[in-house]
């Protein structure tokens, strides 16, 4: 097991890539916070799942938006598990609204978790990896944030393109002792696409090399590679997921 007695953090963890990253790490022995901003029963069914392959687990309710929240939910990891080795920002929101109809209140919602959200978990589970003088952080962008056009989620796109510098600037703060990377995933089939016309999934499949959607746990695998020690010398990398995109 790779990560066996490792503890790990997963923003967003309730379901989709946050989800099968949680079951992932735990299916390699590591012990898992889940995050969820309501802590519903989705949550507390990974919490369920993680325990039944053997590994320990706690849910957290947490708004990443939330400076005082995000500080309470890193005590809480370090009162329990005493230590954090990865953490892995995920968490996030879309507003997919004409630009007309674009409100100040959305892009403001949208960069809060998005964007200052992984700067806020990553900044206060810094503290903790510095001190025990190691630790990885991977941030979950987007393709959006990098060739993407797309003007009804032009909030989203800026807070991922957003986040694959801040990823940059976080890897060399913290660096030699911290590595951060993170991964950009394309189309990828969750909750948070799931109401896509049909036809449009159609048009965007034909533009994937691989003709299909990813799943979240093929997603959830280059997670775990970024942060394994197959990973040692990558820092500071964004890594796209699109299945080979050609939009």
């Amino acid at each position: 097991m790779r990560f066996k007695n490792k503890v790990v953090i997963v923003t967003g963890s309730s379901r989709g890539i946050g989800k099968a990253t949680a079951i992932l790490f735990a299916k390699e022995g590591a012990n898992i916070v889940v995050n969820d901003s309501l802590l519903n029963d989705e949550a507390k069914s990974v919490i369920t799942e993680i325990k039944k392959l053997g590994s320990d687990a706690i849910a957290v309710k947490c708004d990443v938006s939330d400076e005082k929240q995000v500080k309470k939910m890193v005590e809480k990891t370090i009162k329990t598990f005493g230590k954090i080795d990865i953490l892995v920002n995920n968490a996030g929101v879309v507003f997919d609204t004409a630009f007309k109809e674009k409100t100040v209140k959305q892009w403001k919602k949208t960069l809060d978790v998005n964007l200052i959200g992984v700067f806020l978990c990553s900044k206060y589970v810094a503290e903790y990896m510095k001190k025990q003088k190691n630790g990885i952080i991977v941030n979950v962008s987007s393709t959006n944030g990098i060739n993407s056009l797309s003007p009804d989620c032009m909030d989203y796109d800026a807070s991922k393109a957003g986040v694959i510098n801040l990823t940059k600037n976080l890897a060399n703060e913290l660096a030699p002792t911290i590595r951060v990377n993170s991964v950009a995933p394309g189309w990828v089939e969750t909750s948070m696409n799931k109401d896509l016309p049909q036809e449009f999934i159609d048009e965007e499949t034909k533009k994937i090399y691989l003709k299909r959607f990813a799943n979240p746990e093929e997603i959830a695998k280059t997670i775990l590679f970024l942060s394994s020690e197959d990973a040692n010398y990558i820092t500071g990398s964004t890594l796209k997921v699109d299945g080979g995109y050609n939009g």
